[in-house]
């Protein structure tokens, strides 16, 4: 076994690669991780209905978001197909197609934040709960087009595998969003005492500084030129065409993914603010093992992509099963963790209210049915991100718009209104939902239709899944 773990250590596309390329986007999203934990662990220091309210705007306001990120963020699968096929001037026509979409997002937000009083009216929490999750949201939809456009941005970095820079400018944005944070909800120093306005002020604020940085590295880099970012086209209909046939069922499954998990939350605020309020600290901790694999998810789908604009599939096959096994290892670990000490990780939000001795212990049960579902919740990151990054968009798409209704929103709905259901039975929904995801893209990839597609246009006289001329580019 040792000598096994020895091997997989060191072939090609093994732990050791995987995670040279991954650590850096691991960190990434492990900062936006420890900025969200931070985030509501101060909201809950303020009081319970900011913190049960912070979670439902903030994740419904993120799905929203969603359906632009995985459109617009799809650019760093063209971009790392066009670079493993030796194509970098394209780059440049990538970027600019992905910023009309993002502020196409943009608008849309805007255009949605006047109307999110009635958005929380009709949803049924408590009254006080539902106005603070309608500030929550508001503000945060000023800020959209800063996390649509910056997840284009990263693309650009992590298509070409240098990953550190978004690492740094995602570290960067966290620490101004905590400082921020606490400055901002308690009223500390110059800043009034806004509570869970501060909060989303904090992160607006933070998410514009991220697009500053990412702006100035790219127009002033090196890399323009060979990029193409000096001659690409303004507008390009044809790859426009290609771009949206391939990222928007990317954003649709993004949208459908976050969206099932809002619509879950919601009902559960018809359960009660306890309920609310527990599953956003279990959630919460999930994060913890949750952000570092979608990391891990990031750099697969990059490398996949990469590989087949080379004309590998077997290199990416290796690549996606090495990341399959440190994400069991990860979420193995952490799993042990939630089920012998719950509470270390529970304390964290200790509430000042009379009631939270009640929330914690609602709260070491679910963090049992996260430790249930995440070794699959692990597999189900890493098999959606490879089969994406070669292309099967379509596939991930149709999948969650089945699972996300067919077996967690209308059976949660139906759980909660018709038969009146509590708190542990939704949570057994969910569970299973999650379970089944991670079984169902493990068939889809281990099928091998993803083998053979690719998503940027071949060159004439370049079969699909073959490598391009080298000479091409001379």
């Amino acid at each position: 076994m040792i000598n096994g773990l020895r091997r997989r250590w060191s072939m090609p596309q093994g732990y050791r690669e995987m995670l040279v390329l991954s650590i850096p986007l691991i960190l990434s999203t492990a900062s936006w991780s420890i900025q969200q934990f931070v985030d509501r662990m101060f909201l809950s220091w303020y009081s319970q209905d900011a913190l049960a309210a912070s979670m439902p705007a903030g994740i419904l306001n993120f799905a929203i978001i969603c359906a632009f990120i995985g459109t617009a963020g799809y650019a760093g699968t063209f971009i790392a197909q066009y670079v493993g096929a030796k194509r970098e001037n394209r780059v440049g026509t990538v970027i600019v197609h992905s910023f009309y979409i993002s502020l196409a997002g943009a608008l849309f937000l805007i255009a949605l934040a006047p109307f999110s009083d009635q958005l929380f009216a009709f949803i049924g929490h408590d009254p006080v709960v539902a106005k603070q999750e309608s500030i929550y949201f508001r503000i945060l939809c000023y800020g959209g087009i800063a996390p649509i456009l910056s997840s284009a941005f990263a693309g650009f970095y992590t298509g070409q595998g240098k990953n550190w820079p978004v690492m740094w400018i995602n570290v960067a944005t966290t620490v101004i969003n905590l400082v921020l944070d606490y400055f901002m909800i308690f009223g500390i120093g110059p800043f009034p005492e806004m509570g869970i306005a501060g909060a989303a002020w904090a992160t607006v604020i933070a998410g514009y500084s991220s697009l500053a940085i990412y702006l100035v590295l790219m127009l002033t880099g090196r890399g323009r030129i060979r990029f193409g970012f000096t001659k690409a086209a303004l507008w390009d209909r044809s790859f426009m065409i290609r771009f949206l046939k391939f990222g928007v069922p990317s954003g649709i499954h993004f949208f459908l993914e976050i969206m099932g998990f809002t619509i879950f939350l919601l009902l559960l605020g018809r359960i009660g603010v306890q309920e609310l309020a527990a599953t956003n600290i279990a959630f919460n901790i999930n994060s913890l093992a949750f952000m570092p694999i979608v990391g891990l998810g990031m750099a697969v789908t990059m490398v996949v992509g990469r590989y087949i604009g080379e004309g590998a599939p077997d290199k990416a096959e290796r690549a996606t099963n090495s990341a399959t096994e440190l994400a069991i290892i990860w979420n193995g670990i952490l799993g042990a963790l939630y089920v012998l000490f719950p509470l270390v990780f529970i304390e964290f939000f200790r509430s000042p209210d009379a009631s939270f001795a009640g929330t914690a212990a609602v709260g070491v049960i679910l963090l049992r049915f996260v430790a249930l579902y995440s070794i699959l919740d692990g597999i189900n990151i890493v098999y959606a991100s490879a089969i994406k990054g070669a292309g099967d968009t379509r596939f991930v798409m149709i999948n969650g718009l089945l699972l996300s209704l067919g077996v967690l929103v209308i059976p949660t709905l139906m759980y909660i209104e018709l038969f009146r259901g509590g708190i542990y039975g939704s949570w057994g929904i969910i569970t299973f939902y999650i379970m089944l995801l991670g079984v169902i893209h493990y068939l889809r990839f281990r099928s091998g239709k993803w083998r053979s597609m690719q998503v940027i246009e071949l060159r004439e006289g370049v079969p699909s899944n073959h490598p391009a001329d080298p000479t091409a580019m001379m």
